[in-house]
């Protein structure tokens, strides 16, 4: 029996639970079908879930159809819980996009597709609602072919021949042989949709199960079992507490197997192994690849690692873009640290941060809604009622031109040196480490200690102490002392390199400031667009030529920073009288529209930031002194390589 693990995924509101809800219906799992608004649903069990009638957390549940083992994780479709959802994407065998017919392709939409390409993910897509009146079948099925790929075709159709001509065009060699024998063998349509070239598309109404038949037999016709690996790997996916606080760590194996007792990380061993349906499990002995299970006994395991030989899983790319500082609200400080941090172990990209100078707690999120549940949840779950502040946003800094940065450590018997080549990267890459150095300047040893230095920490940019990203950071040489090089030297002279070549881009105008941009489909009224147009503009947005087909209501698209747009969505519900409605899903990162005003603003003294000093030290007559970075260029002992 094939076994595949697919996770369901969509826009908020386009019917992705009650589309589960219908599979394990259909399964016979289910004796009725529950539903998200009426608070019954098998997937979202959780009281948060019941009461607003959303997917917040990611649950599983797995069916059996005919020949098909499918373990299914229902995921959040808020773009605020974005994050829970790429985690899931990592384990995926396929995908299911749910689009709903009365909305079609939404900017949170689009996201979640650029998500399943970065992760690979063959895609099948469930066109749901289509008993709504007024829905264009042939006019959605061009709207995913035009917005999301040429390859999502349908397949729901009477003879799956009727298509082989449209899908052998996804492929230029599949094409030559189709026109050479007229027809496709089922192994090359499945080679192609794994390859992300063609996309299953299915129609129906999940609700009244139309279509939900059709969809599960594609699914056991056209899905690929993932090969296993021999050696033992898995990845991690979730960190969650069950009723009674029991940590669980939920992972799918990809090879090997997994047992009680297990030593799968250094001195921890699994205590149970759990698979899950719904709220119910059963605790079993053996879970073999391609199965998905909860581990007991494990501390420390985070979303996106790997266990044996799989190695950890890239940075994700939904980040949340705003900090709130903590209310305690006559609450007890370190209980409400406590508690936090409780809810980091389980969504680490919280990133909550505790300042001991100013006595303050400071979180980071997506958007107000999971400010709200994070507020829930501290009052559910720790009896904590506190609230937050407005909330800043969360900028970032990068380089627009290379620079090479010198650290050097030389305290009276301490010695250091190390020359970085920092690149700019495209836009969303992140911060990535290299080494270009040969052994006969640094040793393996030593080149060791500066890239796990490089690691170590997150680095801040120089115009505002933000964190830095977009830009390839690579040791190209340094300098240490069989004599006086101790541990610790190169960690200090790696640290003081990478702020003293920010510094050299601040003075030569190429450290860039970076803000959080929305993507945003706005819709109005006639009469109020003009006043959404000059909004913004004065946002520092831009926008697409107005949609006005659908009569008197006209939709504006676009984007726009998120400083500016943040709580427009009030703005929007005044002067349209409730009727207007705006959705944002965070975009990417841009450069700055207002960067010297922020700057301002900020008032970051990069030189007075010690724990981040740009300045080194270096040593003469039996003493160490402090050398400005400004002095690295004529000072450093290892020569500069653009000399």
């Amino acid at each position: 029996m094939k076994h595949i693990v697919t996770g369901i995924i969509a826009h908020v509101d386009a019917g992705k639970t009650t589309l589960s809800e219908a599979l394990l219906y259909k399964a016979g799992i289910l004796s009725h079908l529950g539903r998200v608004d009426n608070g019954d649903a098998f997937l979202d069990p959780d009281d948060l879930e019941k009461k607003r009638g959303i997917t917040i957390f990611s649950h599983e549940a797995s069916l059996q159809y005919d020949q098909l083992n499918l373990t299914l994780l229902d995921t959040p479709g808020h773009a605020d819980f974005g994050a829970q959802t790429e985690q899931v994407l990592s384990v995926l065998d396929d995908a299911i996009l749910v689009v709903s017919a009365t909305d079609g392709v939404q900017g949170y939409t689009r996201t979640l597709w650029r998500l399943l390409s970065r992760y690979n993910i063959p895609t099948f897509i469930f066109v749901n609602k289509m008993d709504a009146p007024g829905v264009d079948r042939e006019a959605l099925l061009t709207q995913l072919q035009t917005e999301l790929s040429p390859g999502c075709l349908a397949f729901d159709g009477d003879s799956i021949a009727d298509s082989y001509e449209d899908i052998a065009l996804q492929d230029d060699s599949v094409l030559d042989g189709y026109m050479a024998s007229e027809t496709l063998s089922d192994d090359v349509i499945r080679q192609l949709i794994s390859q992300r070239k063609v996309f299953p598309t299915y129609f129906g109404a999940a609700l009244k199960l139309n279509g939900v038949d059709t969809l599960m037999a594609g699914l056991q016709q056209w899905t690929t079992e993932r090969k296993a690996n021999q050696s033992f790997g898995a990845r991690i996916f979730k960190v969650s507490h069950d009723e009674k606080g029991e940590r669980l760590t939920w992972v799918r194996v990809t090879g090997g197997e997994l047992h009680p007792r297990d030593e799968v990380l250094p001195e921890q061993k699994i205590n149970q192994l759990r698979q899950y349906n719904g709220t119910k499990y059963t605790v079993n002995q053996t879970i073999t690849a391609g199965e998905v299970c909860a581990i007991t006994g494990l501390t420390g395991t985070r979303p996106g690692q790997g266990l044996g030989d799989l190695a950890d899983s890239q940075a994700p790319v939904l980040q949340p873009v705003l900090t709130y500082k903590v209310d305690p609200q006559g609450n007890d400080l370190h209980a409400c640290l406590t508690a936090l941090q409780q809810l980091e172990d389980e969504d680490p990209q919280l990133h909550v941060t505790w300042s001991n100078q100013l006595q303050e707690i400071r979180v980071q999120l997506m958007g107000a809604m999971q400010l709200e549940v994070i507020q829930q949840l501290l009052e559910q779950q720790f009896q904590l009622d506190v609230s937050f502040d407005e909330g800043s946003i969360l900028y970032k800094e990068t380089i627009t031109d290379p620079i090479e940065g010198v650290g050097h450590f030389e305290p009276l018997r301490h010695y250091a040196e190390v020359h970085l080549l920092m690149t700019p990267t495209p836009r969303g890459s992140g911060v990535s480490f290299a080494a270009d150095c040969s052994l006969e300047v640094l040793d393996k040893n030593w080149q060791h200690q500066i890239m796990t230095s490089l690691k170590a920490k997150q680095h801040l940019g120089v115009l505002t102490g933000a964190p830095i990203t977009d830009m390839q950071i690579t040791l190209i040489g340094g300098r240490g002392s069989i004599v006086h090089t101790v541990g610790g030297d190169f960690r200090q002279a790696t640290w003081r390199a990478v702020r003293q070549g920010l510094m050299m881009t601040k003075q030569q105008g190429t450290a860039q400031l970076l803000e959080p941009w929305y993507q945003f489909r706005l819709t109005v009224t006639q009469d109020q667009v003009g006043r959404a147009m000059n909004d913004i503009q004065r946002m520092a947005g831009e926008f697409e030529t107005p949609d006005n087909t659908a009569g008197t209501v006209v939709t504006l698209t676009g984007s726009a920073p998120v400083a500016e747009m943040q709580g427009y969505a009030q703005t929007v519900n005044a002067y349209t009288h409730g009727q207007g409605e705006l959705e944002c899903v965070v975009d990417d990162y841009r450069p700055c529209h207002n960067a010297e005003e922020v700057i301002a603003a900020a008032a970051y003294d990069p030189v007075g930031d010690l724990e981040n000093t740009p300045d080194s030290v270096f040593c003469a007559h039996g003493a160490g002194y402090p050398v400005k970075w400004n002095q690295l260029p004529v000072m450093a002992h290892y020569p500069y390589a653009k000399n």
